[in-house]
């Protein structure tokens, strides 16, 4: 395989690092691709299982609920679109989580999976939003860190 290929993709890593490394210092922290995952925490920080799940439960931040079923039976109207997150710790590795979470578009760009830590190629997105990602890097690794420990099915 290419060292700059990703998931078969001759030059897609290429391109995803010459992106991020080409934005302004005060945009998304860069980050490597290695097959199916970004397996280096972003920024360098550790992430916490209670904030991430505070921020997969917030409809008005991650709002994971409006596609995925959480093994959380107290909170109403969870998603069906997206497959249940009860045991996707056991099914996948933190950097697995981490790039799906990251843009999941790279895996598959037929996805309705939103890109949480992208701010290029974005449609409708609020002036006030824009050039930000919906998660900060601190955010992800929260997140990844709830998911991670979802390990019962």
């Amino acid at each position: 395989m290419d060292p700059g290929s990703t998931c078969g993709r001759p030059g897609r890593l290429a391109l995803v690092l010459a992106t991020l490394l080409a934005a302004p210092a005060s945009a998304l922290e860069p980050y490597a691709i290695a097959g199916d995952a970004i397996p280096a925490a972003l920024g360098g920080v550790s992430g916490d299982a209670a904030r991430g799940r505070a921020v997969v439960l917030d409809r008005t931040r991650g709002n994971c609920l409006i596609c995925h079923q959480v093994p959380e039976p107290d909170e109403p109207f969870q998603g069906t679109i997206g497959p249940a997150l009860a045991g996707v710790g056991a099914r996948l590795d933190a950097g697995q989580l981490r790039l799906r979470l990251v843009d999941a578009s790279l895996l598959n760009p037929e996805t309705v999976m939103p890109p949480y830590f992208r701010t290029e190629g974005l449609r409708d997105v609020a002036p006030q939003f824009r050039g930000l990602p919906a998660l900060n890097a601190q955010e992800i690794e929260d997140v990844v860190a709830y998911l991670a420990s979802l390990r019962t099915p």
